[in-house]
């Protein structure tokens, strides 16, 4: 079995119909076996490494990976098992906690616009400008404290927002840089068992926030948030890719395959010596050999 068509079944380009129920977390679609996963997943891991190598040598074009859910989906470890091959000099990932009093003084895209991945590099978010319509969205406190001018808070707010990352969007990718986009769907009862985890393994204690339990509250708020956002932001330039998150091991393979079924779009290779080029390597040769 092969990973090629993997990720199409997960892929949203036109959200327009998009209903996040009709998406199971704990779907694996034909994969039974564990086993048989993670044997496809290292070939996709090598098989990225091969391509990130070419994208690094190409140095023409960017790609952009965006990960966002709910808390205890497994972001950080989709990230280091799925990055696990490729060469950390072409690949930077970011993490976006609360914005510190300078980032406020921005605008939403501020923060994370300069963390962009530069030509050739493989750039990961954690968390990103989606935050702005997620947790702004649910916590209205939180919008308060940007300062906005009062005449500009309405009530279209989040259709503007929406349209202003649709647009820097279509922007970064008529600029050579790929964006793909992942929400990893975790079931409520699956964060419940993953939270009781934190607390009960004494190695997992460190991951415990009250916060955490705090935000569960707001679980419903959440979800139609993301849908929203989903609905409004899926582009054919900048697809969402709406990924099971009840198994990880599913998680890991799916996106793998999304991001390698990416690379192989781009038609990548190593840049071709001209003639002069070629010359030179002659010259040095001999000089080596003398």
């Amino acid at each position: 079995m092969k990973t090629a068509k993997l990720a199409k079944s997960y892929r949203i380009d036109n959200g327009k119909h998009f209903r996040l129920k009709d998406y199971d977390p704990a779907d694996t679609g034909h994969w039974h076996s564990v086993e048989q996963a993670k044997e496809h997943l290292e070939k996709d891991i090598a098989r990225m490494a091969d391509l990130q190598a070419k994208l690094y040598a190409q140095d023409c074009w960017s790609l952009l990976l965006i990960f966002q859910a709910m808390d205890a989906a497994g972001k950080d470890g989709t990230i280091k098992h799925v990055m696990s091959g490729v060469n950390p000099e072409g690949c930077q990932v970011y993490s976006f906690k609360v914005p510190s009093a300078t980032e406020l003084q921005h605008d939403f895209l501020w923060r994370t616009t300069e963390h962009l991945p530069e030509r050739g590099h493989i750039g990961i978010f954690n968390r990103s400008y989606y935050e702005e319509v997620l947790i702004v969205r649910v916590h209205p406190k939180v919008l308060e404290a940007e300062n906005l001018p009062p005449e500009l808070v309405t009530r279209n707010i989040w259709e503007e927002r929406f349209e202003d990352i649709r647009s820097f969007e279509r922007h970064m990718a008529r600029n050579g840089t790929v964006i793909r986009k992942f929400f990893l769907n975790l079931s409520k009862k699956e964060q419940k068992l993953r939270f009781l985890a934190r607390l009960d393994e004494p190695e997992k204690n460190w991951k415990f926030s009250d916060a955490d339990i705090h935000e569960r509250e707001y679980w419903d708020d959440y979800q139609a948030a993301f849908e929203d956002m989903i609905r409004h932001t899926a582009t054919r330039h900048a697809p969402w890719y709406i990924i099971p998150a009840d198994n990880k091991w599913f998680t890991h393979l799916a996106v793998s395959a999304a991001i390698v079924e990416t690379l192989e779009e781009l038609d990548l290779s190593y840049p071709k010596v001209d003639a002069a080029k070629r010359k030179e390597i002659q010259a040095a040769r001999r000089m080596l050999e003398k």
